[in-house]
């Protein structure tokens, strides 16, 4: 109770009601997923569906929420594990690949979307639903030291780098947890005040700016 007084306080009378009524889907259980899952359901977030297809491997311990005992897990079954144990959140965990054929099923007006898929194919299929079927999206991408946190009236989809995915350096955690901050915060002040912030960061010069 005195948390929830304090916080009501620090940003204004039913917030955390808000915030806990408000369903969201997040696209993609990688390391801005996982972790995005992770912070937003300690901050009061308790309705959530995942949607995934891949299994946790070793290397993914180093930028995502995984234990070594999690390694082999599907993504979602680990994350529902890992929030339901640290939250007494249940997630709704969706083992599949989201593509054409069931975007309309997963997709659903009167959620939130947010899109954390590592490829483009992905993204510019959850980019066109939102949009044309009017539900709300933020999508969180990473490239090198930079990430950007876009709504989706303004996003782009960006083309598929060549390489490897900065989510596999353990030095990329850092991008990672600032792009998860600025996008819970993000969410907030749209549950708060109606308003779409969109943001990049560069770690570069260590800055974070509107777009």
């Amino acid at each position: 109770m005195n948390t929830l007084i304090h916080e009501e306080k620090y940003r204004g009378e039913g917030l955390l009601k808000k915030i806990s009524e408000c369903d969201v889907t997040v696209c993609g259980a990688g390391a801005i997923g996982s972790n995005l899952v992770d912070n937003m359901a300690r901050q009061g977030f308790r309705k959530f569906t995942v949607v995934d297809m891949d299994r946790v491997d070793d290397h993914n311990r180093h930028t995502q929420l995984w234990s070594r005992r999690d390694v082999g897990l599907l993504k979602t079954t680990a994350l529902k594990g890992a929030i339901f144990n640290s939250m007494g959140v249940t997630i709704n965990d969706v083992s599949k690949k989201l593509d054409e054929s069931n975007v309309r099923k997963f997709l659903k007006k009167g959620t939130l979307v947010i899109d954390g898929f590592d490829n483009s194919e992905s993204r510019r299929i959850v980019t066109n639903y939102c949009r044309n079927n009017a539900i709300e999206c933020l999508h969180v991408g990473l490239y090198k030291d930079c990430a950007e946190i876009t709504w989706n009236g303004i996003y782009r989809v960006p083309d598929n780098v060549k390489g490897m995915d900065i989510c596999e350096y353990p030095l990329a955690r850092n991008i990672i947890l600032m792009a998860v901050s600025v996008a819970s915060e993000s969410v907030i002040r749209y549950l708060e005040k109606g308003v779409q912030e969109s943001y990049t960061i560069t770690l570069g010069d260590f800055r974070i700016s509107r777009l």
